[in-house]
């Protein structure tokens, strides 16, 4: 017990001095991330966080402090959620792990040179392993949250993606135009669907313009859930114009057998715009 407070005073005792030599040999020179940023609130930002790294980190060696590593989990929460680490390949986030490991290493020797005649080797060789595995276990976490919250910086960014290339623009209080844009496939087509009813009927459409000058292929479902779009529409009491039919999707529409008896058509969205004024 004496003794792991020893070296936990000792490490603690440190901490500034770990934090300012990670950063002096910090490279800075990485292509994109947060390890190259001259922003002095983001450097101050690096420097806290690596401290409170190093406080939670000693605590380790206190024997009383049993869930000392459980304390982590707040600290990994916060840099693995953070936009600028978010934006930091995994590789460099794990480089500097790996480098502060080693620091602790070199400065656990430093201590062993210092005091080791006071310990016995049993002692120190599960000091040593306590370090190794606890960093282990700090970086398969902080994986896992990681690639948790990249995940969900993913799904935002694709329904962000979603919602901008589908956007219902109003005319004017009662008229709307949906311009598409790039390939649609079954599930941003049914994105597309949902979007348009809600947006629709949000803003009171009565006429929505479907400018499909944008879209290059569509496939059978594709189609359907366009005209399921239109029929959806009508329901809500909302007229619909289709312009911009590509020359290809035309002859793909016939191939497969989608009739446009029903729906409204122009060739540019500009005549579909002037025939309802």
């Amino acid at each position: 017990m004496e003794a792991n407070k020893r070296l936990y005073q000792y490490m603690f005792n440190q901490t500034w001095e770990l934090t300012e030599e990670w950063y002096n040999s910090l490279d800075k020179s990485d292509p994109t991330g947060i390890y190259s940023t001259n922003d002095p609130k983001v450097i101050q930002y690096l420097k806290e966080e690596n401290h409170e790294f190093h406080k939670r980190f000693c605590l380790l060696f206190l024997e009383n402090d049993r869930d000392a590593l459980e304390n982590f989990q707040d600290w990994i929460t916060g840099i693995a959620k953070d936009d600028n680490h978010l934006k930091t390949p995994i590789h460099y986030i794990f480089r500097e792990f790996f480098r502060t490991q080693e620091q602790y290493l070199i400065h656990f020797q430093r201590f062993v040179t210092e005091f080791g005649e006071e310990f016995s080797e049993e002692i120190i060789n599960d000091w040593r392993n306590l370090i190794i595995h606890a960093f282990s276990l700090v970086m398969t976490k902080f994986s896992e949250e990681h690639d948790k919250y990249s995940q969900m910086r993913l799904i935002a960014q694709q329904e962000m993606i979603k919602e901008l290339s589908s956007p219902v623009i109003s005319l004017n209080k009662s008229t709307a135009v949906l311009p598409l844009v790039g390939d649609i496939d079954t599930d941003r087509a049914r994105y597309i669907m949902e979007n348009t009813l809600s947006q629709c009927a949000k803003k009171n459409i009565e006429h929505l313009f479907i400018d499909l000058s944008g879209v290059v292929m569509i496939d059978t479902m594709v189609a359907q859930q366009i005209f399921q779009i239109i029929e959806s529409l009508g329901l809500l009491g909302v007229q619909t114009t289709l312009s911009g039919i590509r020359p290809e999707i035309a002859q793909t529409a016939i191939q497969l057998g989608i009739s446009f008896e029903k729906v409204s058509i122009t060739s540019t969205l500009e005549k579909a715009i002037e025939n309802a004024n």
